[in-house]
């Protein structure tokens, strides 16, 4: 009888190597998958494909989706400029989805019999896996070692050790999960919550001292230009703000916020290029959206970025919510300028064919030309009109 087969997703760790081998022991055929987002280097995705041959795979694959990543959920949380609980830029639960979607994809490609992946327990990743397997792989077997059997990290050594792999999975202070869209920071001084990160925690360290200013352009709210350089690849447009931020240490912070089984959870991060990007695209749309437009179009934004962190990414109110966030964005064009330092930066200006600030009905606080004076003191009494209706009847309530 052909051996079953089982694809895993591989990112090389600990946990995903144990159970390529386990699994091949086991006497399954085992499709090595490395589903990259743009957090694997070409070294790094080398390195996979060799540790994954010699821990007994069939096959090794690396799955680029990157800019499928970029088309499919960052382009609209820029629209959105999504910050989970206002501070932490959505990466990791982000990538993990389209990790698995890429997964499931080239599972059902090759007629896998059951997919496996190295989450434990006690984090989200096993429900972002899981969800999107059972919804794009339906009846594929789910398998997850680490978890079912409850793994410690020294069990999953010796146990690769003893079948003849040796490579150095030694337990760091910190665990990163690096990505286009930011690395993330777990361990260490993090599981006290009276602590912050120290300077060696991060691995983008301030290099450059002198102020200097970035210029990221917007056509139709997507970044269109990186200091009056065009770029039609949108992932190298960020990969160049991340350059230029990076080297002032922008885009450090910690993030607090609630895991999709009920815990609390701490991570930090240093993400320079989300943080610009966002802030450059949240200060261009103040000057060219209405109020309304803005006040709902965060109403929807915020809703996107909780589905995407709750690893509900592919229900149907998805597509609803992106149309909604492209169609505002037909006004937002043009340049903002910012003022990049150490550990910092700040929004100088923008400057916009569509900047409704160059209204000629009036600049605010000096002179009006829409209006005249007794049409303004019109409509001011009609507007308190609610207020001396409510307050001419109840006058013992007056404040």
């Amino acid at each position: 009888m052909a051996k079953k087969k089982v694809v895993v997703a591989f990112s090389g760790g600990l946990d995903t190597s144990y159970t390529v081998m386990k699994l091949t022991q086991d006497g399954w055929d085992v499709y090595a998958a490395c589903a990259n987002t743009g957090g694997f280097s070409p070294q790094q995705l080398k390195t996979n494909e060799e540790n994954a041959y010699k821990l007994g795979a069939v096959k090794y694959v690396t799955l680029d989706v990157t800019h499928e990543y970029y088309e499919k959920s960052l382009k609209y949380m820029i629209y959105g400029n999504v910050l989970r609980n206002n501070c932490y830029p959505i990466s990791v639960s982000s990538e993990r989805i389209f990790q698995a979607i890429a997964i499931a994809r080239y599972a059902n490609e090759i007629g896998a019999d059951a997919i496996a992946h190295g989450s434990t327990g006690a984090g989200n990743d096993q429900i972002r896996f899981d969800m999107t397997f059972l919804v794009m792989a339906p009846g594929v077997e789910i398998i997850t070692l680490t978890r079912d059997k409850a793994l410690t990290r020294k069990e999953e050594v010796d146990y690769l050790n003893e079948h003849g792999f040796y490579a150095d999975f030694t337990k760091l202070k910190y665990s990163y999960n690096v990505g286009i869209w930011g690395t993330s920071i777990c361990g260490g001084e993090l599981l006290d919550p009276a602590q912050g990160l120290p300077e060696e925690a991060y691995l983008k360290h301030v290099e450059r001292q002198e102020e200097t200013v970035l210029k990221i352009t917007f056509n139709k709210g997507e970044i269109s230009a990186v200091n009056g350089v065009e770029y039609s690849d949108k992932i190298t447009a960020i990969q160049k703000i991340e350059e230029e931020g990076a080297a002032y240490g922008i885009g450090r912070d910690c993030n607090v916020g609630d895991t999709i089984i009920g815990i609390k959870g701490r991570v930090g991060f240093e993400a320079a290029a989300p943080k610009l990007i966002i802030e450059a695209h949240r200060a261009l749309e103040k000057n060219t959206l209405s109020k309304w437009q803005q006040y709902w179009k965060d109403q929807v934004a915020n809703w996107y970025g909780m589905f995407l962190h709750e690893s509900q990414y592919l229900e149907p109110v998805m597509p609803d919510i992106e149309a909604m966030l492209t169609s505002s964005q037909r006004n937002v064009n043009g340049t903002v300028i910012l003022r990049l330092r150490p550990l910092g930066f700040e929004i100088v200006g923008v400057d916009s064919p569509d900047d409704l600030l160059k209204s000629k009905l009036g600049e605010y606080g000096e002179m009006q030309h829409g209006w005249t004076s007794d049409e303004a003191k019109g409509f001011i009494k009609v507007s308190s009109t609610p207020l001396r209706v409510y307050y001419g009847i109840h006058k013992d309530e007056k404040r």
